[in-house]
């Protein structure tokens, strides 16, 4: 499938309080490359990004056991990309495929962020990395040993920034005082889930770092996991990711506190309130979705998943269906939804 003619030009935004920009929307390789997606079918998919001025490409250590960094890697030398048109992000934490002895193979001791780091960057087939992340909280590593090895990674030229994912508020502050008190770089950015169902941290927990240390966000699940594509209206497909019994136990694994303490059949009726909007807008639920999530200014990136060029090319245009977002349609997905976080206004 070529490119569409008719798909609005890409929007780039600020890394947070960085002077990094990055593409609005971005790809990553969770559950997709290097696993249940082909080669080919991974480079096409990089490609129709890519093309459409996708610059942020994210992958992590664990995803696919680092056969999702190879595959990615590949494909840059593929295409032959200049790398200082990409931002490329890779994620530190569980490790990959583990030596002899899985001791020291995972978390955030400063062995392990460097030893996988240089495994990372192996695997790529990349002298750095522009983005890395500290892909979970490690509490048996003291968090002054973390900053001190993530800044070491931006001191010997292997990464540019570092920063967090699935990191709750008090621990990324944490990290800038320690970084402060070192005088060291603290973690630009934090990689959470952000969608329509998931809420709370983005809209409540962080809003303080915003203000303080200009957190930067680059957020997965915008769909959360295809559920707000609208695909569940009328039941599960049989080719659905949620037909598949291995794929259900992994999902309701990692699901939040809040969304499993109910039903698949709940969290898809809340999903579909906001069905009738995009129909009334003209636009697909899943554009509708994303767009949903790029309108909030603290997002520097969504990063959406696809097994291949067309998923690309119809999550693009939720970069000129945010313009639909009025504050009269923010109001009725707010009515629809019924899931507003409340924020909590500082006093001074």
């Amino acid at each position: 499938m070529s490119k569409p003619e008719d798909l609005p030009p890409m929007e780039y935004r600020f890394l947070g309080r960085s002077g990094l920009q990055v593409s609005a929307i971005s790809l990553g390789g969770w559950l997709t490359y290097g696993g249940h997606v082909d080669r080919e079918g991974t480079f096409k998919c990089m490609k129709a990004a890519y093309d459409c001025g996708v610059n942020f490409f994210d992958t992590a250590e664990v995803y696919a056991d680092g056969e999702s960094e190879k595959v990615m890697g590949e494909a840059i030398r593929r295409y032959g990309w200049k790398r200082n048109d990409l931002v490329i992000s890779t994620k530190i934490y569980w490790g990959a495929a583990f030596g002899d002895n899985p001791v020291n193979n995972k978390g955030l001791s400063r062995k392990h962020i460097i030893e996988g780091m240089d495994a990372s960057l192996e695997r790529l087939g990349l002298s750095y990395v522009d983005l890395i992340y500290a892909h979970r909280p490690d509490r048996h590593t003291p968090m002054e040993e973390t900053v001190r090895a993530f800044n070491h990674l931006i001191n010997t030229g292997k990464a540019l920034y570092w920063g967090t994912s699935e990191w709750n508020a008090d621990e990324i502050a944490q990290a800038w005082r320690y970084a402060d008190k070192l005088g060291l770089i603290g973690p630009v950015m934090e990689q959470p889930a952000y969608n329509m169902l998931e809420r709370q941290k983005v809209e409540r927990e962080f809003a303080h770092l915003y203000r303080e240390v200009g957190l930067g966000l680059t957020v997965f699940s915008p769909m959360r996991q295809g559920i707000l594509s609208g695909k569940y209206r009328n039941g599960i497909p049989e080719n659905s990711r949620f037909a598949k019994k291995e794929e259900i136990d992994f999902i309701k694994n990692w699901w939040d506190r809040e969304n499993a303490q109910k039903t698949f059949q709940e969290v898809v009726a809340k999903a579909n309130a906001v069905a009738p909007i995009a129909d009334k807008l003209g636009i697909k639920q899943s554009t509708l979705a994303l767009a949903w999530v790029l309108k909030n200014p603290n997002v520097s990136s969504a990063i959406i998943g696809a097994s291949g060029p067309e998923q690309v090319y119809e999550n693009i245009r939720a970069i000129e269906a945010q313009k639909l977002l009025t504050d009269e349609i923010m109001q009725e997905i707010e009515e629809a939804l019924q899931n507003q976080p409340e924020v909590v206004t500082p006093r001074f």
